[in-house]
């Protein structure tokens, strides 16, 4: 019963890419609205991650162009701590 609350509980936290936020960049990565503007992402990936101010959420201002920035935005990807940050691969 444990395990199966714990899946349950892990499945719900994944990002959504229908949750996203319009204001992230077209593509594969993305913040879904589960963001709790934590800053992980910013310091992880500043080049693709930015804050929205007057809402205080991140969310994707550019799209990884280099190898580095892709490393980087899976960096992000991995340490964000609500799993708000998405790829969905397109």
């Amino acid at each position: 019963m444990i395990g199966s609350a714990l899946l349950m509980l892990s499945f719900a936290a994944m990002a959504n890419k229908d949750d996203r936020y319009s204001d992230n960049s077209a593509g594969k990565f993305y913040v879904d609205t589960q963001c709790i503007d934590c800053d992980v992402c910013r310091v992880t990936a500043p080049n693709n991650f930015a804050r929205q101010e007057e809402k205080g959420y991140s969310f994707v201002t550019k799209q990884p162009d280099t190898p580095e920035e892709e490393a980087q935005c899976q960096e992000a990807m991995d340490s964000c701590p609500v799993e708000a940050i998405g790829n969905d691969g397109e």
